[in-house]
């Protein structure tokens, strides 16, 4: 019984130091008493031995029951408690860009108060229109549209790999490079093919705002520039921001405030590294603050894939028709139905013409 209460409580090394202690007793016993002449027990001393081992037993019974009980509730609670931080923690993941929020709790990046200097793809954009459209909406119409603007955005954002900074009103940061990067080249290349896609869907959102009621035409214009600039954590002990800072980044705020309806500007830098996949055209010299000499800017055309007559991409857009066709995505079932609409839509145009 003392053997069985020592590996209860205090696993091998106890049941190991209760051996020598009960070895040293008995040693003592016999030493002292001397050995029993017989090995025959008194009955009463039989039946107390056996009375009390039974009693043991259950005590010691009733003892693992309640550790038992113990450890399902402590496992149950920890549970509870892990469910609750996952839950926390992926509420908390909508205030960060994924990127930063991955690095942050699987143990990469350390919460302080740090920064570094990185090459990174700088990009800006913001609504042409939005502000005489704000004056016309009411403003709960017109955060359910910025929403769904935004969140179609930021989806096109993370495809591409792009670490989203912020929103302000109706403009939209992301960079590229930081906290993962592929290098100089891929980071502007998936810069610029964001940019691509993103006014390519805004064509499909517009048409669908029309649809339901906003005509105010509603286009996306953005700036890119490539360079150093200071990325990490900004602000205090206790509230941090992480974002970036340096000429870079207004030399891509100012590209997108000097962008047309519809255009993607980007810097010299921008240009070097993906003219051989992006066609662009020259769109001369402009001066920025922090910059000693004028900075050469250029206007992203398309994807060089999709010039000529073998492009996959086709889109056609007038008052009351818009036309959007990206025969790379479509399926063979999606074709027909294609097919099948835009026969309908030359009949009526047609029967319209031959009637007039």
């Amino acid at each position: 019984m003392l053997m069985f209460s020592c590996l209860i409580v205090g696993g091998i090394r106890q049941w190991f130091l209760g051996s020598i202690f009960m070895a040293a007793a008995i040693a003592a016993s016999v030493a002292i008493v001397g050995p029993s002449e017989s090995l025959e027990s008194p009955l009463l001393t039989s039946i107390l031995a056996i009375c009390a081992t039974g009693l043991y037993i259950c005590l010691t019974a009733y003892y693992s029951h309640q550790q038992a009980q113990a450890l399902m509730l402590a496992k149950t609670q920890i549970q509870n408690q892990r469910e609750q931080s996952i839950a926390l923690s992926h509420k908390l993941s909508k205030y960060l860009s994924p990127q930063v929020w991955q690095s942050i709790f699987t143990g990469e990046r350390d919460v302080r108060l740090e920064t570094q200097r990185k090459k990174l793809a700088v990009f800006f954009s913001d609504i042409k229109g939005f502000t005489e459209l704000s004056e016309e909406m009411e403003p709960e119409a017109l955060t359910e549209l910025l929403n769904h603007y935004f969140n179609e955005m930021s989806e096109v954002a993370l495809k591409y790999g792009g670490t989203i900074d912020k929103f302000v009103g109706d403009s939209i940061m992301v960079f590229f490079g930081d906290p993962t990067s592929r290098g100089q080249r891929e980071d502007a290349f998936a810069c610029v093919s964001m940019a691509v896609e993103m006014r390519k869907h805004m064509k499909i959102m517009r048409q669908k705002w029309r649809s339901q009621g906003i005509k105010t035409p509603l286009q996306i214009r953005m700036g890119i520039s490539t360079g150093y600039t200071t990325v990490g954590n900004f602000g205090a002990e206790n509230r941090m921001d992480y974002t970036i800072i340096g000429k870079e980044v207004n030399l891509a705020s100012r590209l997108e405030s000097l962008a047309d309806p519809g255009e993607i500007l980007i810097s010299y830098e921008t240009f070097s590294l993906i003219k051989d996949k992006i066609m662009c055209r020259d769109k001369g010299e402009i001066t920025v603050k922090g910059f000693g000499k004028p900075v050469p800017i250029y206007e992203v055309v398309d994807f060089r894939r999709d010039m000529g007559p073998h492009r996959s991409f086709l889109e056609h857009e007038h008052s009351g028709f818009a036309m959007y066709l990206d025969s790379d995505k479509v399926t063979e079932r999606e074709r027909e139905a294609i097919l099948a609409a835009l026969e309908d839509a030359a009949d009526r145009l047609r029967q319209e013409e031959g009637a007039s």
